[in-house]
C-alpha cells in the first residue's frame, strides 16, 4: 500500500506536457479505487482537479484545488473465444504502453492509435482517434467513480455517447465522474487492417511491406507522428492543439471559391471537415515563434513551449491563429485541448 501523501504548493511541471510551471495548492496521487474513494470522502467539500497522463491540458494558471493523480496500472484478458478477446486497463497506464502491450499479444483495433500521449483513463472522455480509427471503434465500457457518491458506474459504450472528439463525459457529466478503468473488444483473427489513409500506405510502401500486420500499421503510424510530432520530453507541447473544423457544405463552397487548393473530407451529405493544420498553415503561422512559445516547424496543428512560456503565452498565439482564420476562410477553430 502506498502512503497517500497530500502535498501543499505541488509544481505540476513534470505533470503536464507542456512543461508549464505551476502550482497545485493540494495534490495527492491515488493507486487504487479504495484510495480514490478514501480521498473523496475525506475531502467532500474541497474543489477538486482530476489529472491523468496531462497531455491534454494547458496550465495558464496555478490549480486552487485539491490535484488527485489518478496513477491505477494494471492490465488483464478478462475473456475471450476464437476471434474476440476482451481487455481492460486501469486508467493510470499509459495509452502507447497499452496498445504495444495489445499488439504484442496479436489483439487488433488499436494499432491506428500508437503513441497518442496521455493515460488510457482519459481517452473515452475525448473518444481520441487517429488515422481513420477511434477509441469508439472497439470500446465495451468503462467503470467510474462517481464524486459524489464513491460509487462505481459502468458505461457502455452507447451511454457514452461518443461523437469526434466528444463524449457524455465532457458534457452533461462534465465533472461528475473519475474514469478508473477501461475495456476494450479487440479481435484475435480476421484482423480489420485499416491503412486507408495516403500517410499510411506511403510509409508501408517505403519498407516495402504489402501485407501489413498489425506492428506493420503500428511502426508506421509511430513514424509518421515521429516525423511530424515533437516529443514532450524534448519540447513541450500537447499533440494537436486545434480540432479539425466541420463546416455545412454550403459554407464550404463559399470558402473553396475563394481558395480552390482548400483540402477536405466529406464528413455526411451536408458536412465537410476542414484540417486546421492545413489553415493555420496558410494563414503563414507554420513554424512561427513568439519568445518561448510557437507553432511548430513540421505540424502547424501543435502548439509548443520552447523553454519558458507561461501558459498564458501559449493561449496568446493560440487566439491569434484563432482570429487570423477567422478574418482570412470565415472558419472558426476550436481548442482541442483543455484550457485552464
Amino acid at each position: 500500500m502506498h502512503s497517500m501523501q497530500i502535498q501543499n504548493d505541488f509544481s505540476l511541471k513534470k505533470y503536464n506536457t507542456f512543461g508549464i510551471e505551476a502550482k497545485a495548492k493540494q495534490f495527492v496521487a491515488v493507486h487504487s479505487t479504495d484510495e480514490l474513494r478514501e480521498v473523496l470522502k475525506q475531502h467532500p467539500n474541497d474543489k477538486k482537479f482530476i489529472l491523468g497522463g496531462g497531455s491534454n491540458m494547458l496550465l495558464t494558471q496555478d490549480v486552487d484545488a485539491l490535484v488527485i493523480h489518478v496513477d491505477l496500472k494494471g492490465k488483464r484478458v478478462v475473456s475471450q473465444d476464437e476471434d474476440f478477446v476482451t481487455v481492460e486497463a486501469q486508467a493510470g497506464e499509459n495509452w502507447h504502453g497499452f496498445v504495444l502491450w495489445t499488439i504484442g499479444q496479436n489483439f487488433g483495433g488499436l494499432e491506428n492509435m500508437s503513441l497518442i500521449p496521455g493515460n488510457v483513463g482519459t481517452t473515452p472522455i475525448q473518444n481520441i482517434g487517429a488515422y481513420g480509427t477511434e477509441i469508439k471503434d472497439t470500446f465495451v465500457s468503462c467503470d467510474a467513480m462517481e464524486i459524489a457518491t464513491q460509487k462505481i458506474h459502468t458505461f457502455t459504450n452507447a451511454e457514452c455517447r461518443f461523437g469526434y472528439r466528444e463524449s457524455v463525459f465532457k458534457q452533461e457529466l462534465k465533472n461528475r465522474y473519475i474514469i478508473t478503468s477501461v475495456q476494450f473488444k479487440l479481435t484475435k483473427r480476421n484482423h480489420k487492417i485499416n491503412t486507408s489513409y495516403g500517410d499510411i500506405m506511403a510509409e508501408l510502401a517505403k519498407q516495402n511491406i504489402d501485407t501489413p500486420q498489425l506492428k506493420d500499421v503500428s511502426n508506421a503510424v509511430i513514424a509518421i507522428r515521429q516525423s511530424k510530432l515533437p516529443d514532450p520530453k524534448e519540447l513541450g507541447n500537447s499533440g494537436s492543439f486545434f480540432k479539425n473544423p466541420i463546416i455545412s457544405k454550403t459554407d464550404f463552397d463559399q470558402v473553396q471559391a475563394k481558395f480552390p487548393d482548400i483540402k477536405f473530407f466529406p464528413v455526411s451529405e451536408t458536412e465537410v471537415k476542414v484540417p486546421a493544420g492545413w489553415l493555420i498553415e496558410q494563414a503563414g503561422f507554420k513554424g512561427m515563434r513568439f519568445g518561448d512559445a510557437g507553432v511548430h516547424k513540421n505540424q502547424a496543428l501543435v502548439l509548443v513551449n520552447y523553454g519558458h512560456a507561461s501558459g498564458q503565452d501559449i493561449l496568446n498565439v493560440s487566439k491569434e491563429i484563432q482570429r487570423t482564420i477567422l478574418e482570412k476562410f470565415g472558419i472558426a477553430i476550436e481548442a482541442e485541448v483543455n484550457v485552464i
